[in-house]
């Protein structure tokens, strides 16, 4: 089973920027659809981006396309998230997530990704 860390969270001004980082242990990383996903207190954990196995596609959510960017490094077994012109209502625990090897798509729901990092906070005061 993959291991999933994340990090880059943290404390900005609306408007600002932060990088999210996420990595994958073992050697089936580059076999995995990977997307993030966040959760804002009393709110159901939504998707935000998705990002196909090579990254040559992807799937942003409405609220955060344009401004943020999802992409992945196979060579060091990372996904990232770049977030830019941030809004308070992007505050949420942030997770990243992967899916069983098995499948090659896209999925936006929490129950189609087999493993979860720890999370990591994103506050964005106004």
């Amino acid at each position: 089973q993959v291991q999933l860390v994340e990090s880059g969270g943290g404390l900005v001004q609306a408007g600002g920027s932060l990088r999210l980082s996420c990595v994958a242990s073992g050697r089936t990383f580059s076999d995995r659809v990977m997307a993030w996903f966040r959760q804002a207190p009393g709110k159901e954990r939504e998707v935000v981006a998705t990002i196909t196995r090579s990254g040559g596609n992807t799937y942003y959510a409405g609220s955060v396309k344009g401004r943020f960017t999802i992409s992945r490094d196979n060579a060091k077994n990372t996904v990232y998230l770049q977030m830019n012109s941030l809004k308070p209502e992007d505050t949420a625990v942030y997770y990243c997530a992967a899916r069983d090897t098995f499948y090659s798509t896209f999925a936006y729901s929490r129950k189609d990704y087999a493993a979860w990092g720890q999370g990591t906070q994103v506050t964005v005061s106004s």
